[in-house]
């Protein structure tokens, strides 16, 4: 791995908290990913699970945690199980995870090879009345590939068909959404790493510049900073493309005059960041795109406010509504008539600004969290209001990720990453 070891103090108070809200002599079993074919002999690069590293910080293939807090043996209430390791495979694959490693990483005493896991399972389960499983349920989600996960689950309720079944994800989706203060510091470094990276894309932008040149410059200062990856698919977006809300071609010159959309995030230690700046190719802002960046950038401020304690999802996003709604008549884009005529269902200021404000962040870009429950201390939410504007040629959207605090005042991790309009034309000049 690339980032420095995480203390396994954090996954241990992760697997206390999620049995404690086990049912009564239940077990959870949780797998690592596949890793996925290309075609002939190659693959995609390996991503853990983000629940099995949740809960071990184990971050390798073929691993799989088993949980059973009630067991009567008190050495198999938490088990790892791994793909066992030897000279041979250090050889052509590298190191793997030794059990005493194991032990580190996660805090886990009791770690077996896999090829002991039917064995371990079947005296467990004659224990145990309840088994959980571990599905995807996110509001994003459409998976199409059966999973490791998948797979297991399966075996599992053919091979014990007589337990219980309970689900994961529920618990998952509370716990995860509030973060640990470790967490915290690594979603903060996941930002300082994007910082980085967008100071020296600052430095290099001009007229002339390709979209793609752009993207190389930001993996280069993340990969040297420690970063494995983009956190997802960035967004370099010049001119009109900035109208395209999932652009990712970044195949285009960029031409003088034009503003870059850039929606672009490191990962550190499997947590992500999630950051949009626009910048001037030219290094100026004109009159009107500087007329409509700061006003998207005061609809951030604004909505940045309201994430505090106790705020609903929904709610929220009504009262963003009506800021961009008032933002939108001061920019000469929406009159009077249309608010008044708008649909409840599809309000007027829909037209220039058709995506959410916000989302959990973590481990997961958009993260776990219900979103129907009120806002909790220690979320972290991105706060992305855009604006726009196929016809004058240009989109604007800034995104800051931000932690809600008990005190109501939310902390902006990406508060050192230049955004007002006039830093951004100073440091480009």
């Amino acid at each position: 791995m690339k980032y420095d070891p995480i203390n396994s103090s954090l996954f241990i108070n992760n697997r206390k908290n999620f049995m404690a809200q086990m049912k009564p002599n239940s077990i959870a079993v949780f797998n690592s990913n596949d890793i996925y074919p290309v075609s002939a002999d190659s693959t995609l690069p390996f991503e853990q699970h983000r629940d099995i590293f949740y809960l071990s910080g184990v971050d390798q293939e073929e691993s799989i945690l088993v949980l059973f807090p009630e067991c009567p043996k008190p050495q198999f209430r938490e088990i790892l199980f791994l793909r066992e390791t030897n000279e041979h495979i250090a050889v052509w694959e590298g190191e793997k995870l030794t059990k005493e490693k194991a032990y580190t990483s996660s805090g886990i005493k009791t770690v077996f090879w896999l090829q002991d896991l039917e064995k371990i399972m079947f005296e467990l389960m004659s224990y145990a009345e309840t088994i959980y499983i571990n599905t995807n349920e996110h509001y994003r989600a459409n998976v199409e590939t059966e999973t490791r996960e998948d797979r297991f689950t399966k075996w599992l309720r053919e091979k014990y068909p007589a337990h219980s079944v309970a689900k994961s994800n529920p618990i998952l989706q509370r716990l995860r959404s509030v973060k640990d203060s470790i967490e915290l510091n690594l979603i903060q470094s996941a930002c300082d790493i994007t910082e980085k990276g967008f100071r020296r894309v600052l430095g290099f932008v001009k007229p002339g510049v390709w979209e793609y040149e752009i993207e190389a410059e930001y993996i280069h200062e993340f990969v040297r900073n420690r970063s494995k990856k983009f956190a997802y698919t960035p967004i370099i977006a010049s001119g009109n493309n900035a109208n395209v809300l999932h652009y990712i071609e970044n195949n285009q010159q960029c031409k003088a005059g034009d503003l870059i959309l850039m929606d672009v995030g490191a990962e550190y230690a499997n947590y992500s960041s999630d950051m949009t700046r626009t910048i001037p190719v030219s290094g100026r802002f004109s009159d009107r795109q500087k007329e409509v960046y700061n006003a998207v950038n005061k609809v951030k401020n604004e909505a940045t406010k309201m994430l505090v304690p106790g705020t609903i999802w929904a709610d929220y996003h009504i009262e963003v509504g009506k800021i961009m709604t008032s933002e939108l008549l001061g920019l000469g884009l929406l009159d009077k008539a249309d608010v008044q005529n708008e649909d409840p269902n599809w309000p007027a200021y829909k037209k220039y600004f058709m995506h959410g404000t916000s989302h959990h962040m973590g481990l997961d870009t958009h993260d776990y969290g219900l979103l129907h429950e009120p806002m909790k201390a220690n979320m972290v939410f991105t706060v992305e209001p855009g604006i726009y504007l196929p016809k004058e040629g240009f989109g604007i959207r800034l995104e800051d990720d931000v932690v809600v605090q008990e005190n109501g005042n939310p902390f902006n991790l990406m508060r050192n990453i230049p955004i007002e309009a006039d830093e951004i034309e100073g440091l480009m000049n």
